[in-house]
């Protein structure tokens, strides 16, 4: 195999590994109870002085970002890196303004870090092709 292959599919790797983390985010902003992670999201964003209803929109946010992360397009992994670059800049913050144990508050600016280089990675050569329908591939001709 070539090194572009493996290259490719280290960063395939790589995707599917950050979608399932946010996916497992999101999930558990969904659930009711005691997460895995300690008290309910409902509990938690009450005490980071957010409404509880909130932690739908976040984990809502981080559930699209994890579908577009698995779209193998440029244009929806600008999207998703982009969209949560937003939500992580807030979790980011919520853990600085609120002081955080370091344990509780790592993931938050590690993901940040990762998403904004996967976001410049990504970044579209025209800021208008984000908004462009996508063309359908050209028809290479087989002579």
């Amino acid at each position: 195999m070539t090194a572009g292959v493996w290259r490719r599919r280290l960063m395939t790797g790589l995707y599917v590994f950050l979608a399932l983390e946010f996916v497992v985010g999101a999930v558990t902003k969904y659930m009711p109870g005691e997460t895995f992670y300690g008290p309910p999201y409902s509990v938690k964003f009450v005490e980071w002085g957010y409404p509880s209803w909130m932690r739908f929109v976040v984990g809502g946010l981080e559930l699209l970002g994890a579908v577009l992360l698995l779209i193998p397009s440029r244009r929806t992994r600008f999207l998703a890196a982009t969209t949560l670059v937003f939500v992580l800049t807030g979790a980011v913050t919520t853990h600085i303004v609120n002081h955080d144990a370091w344990f509780e508050s790592v993931a938050a600016p590690v993901h940040l870090v990762i998403m904004g280089v996967l976001a410049l990675a990504n970044w579209p050569a025209d800021w208008r092709d984000v908004l462009r329908p996508s063309a359908p591939p050209a028809r290479q001709s087989h002579r």
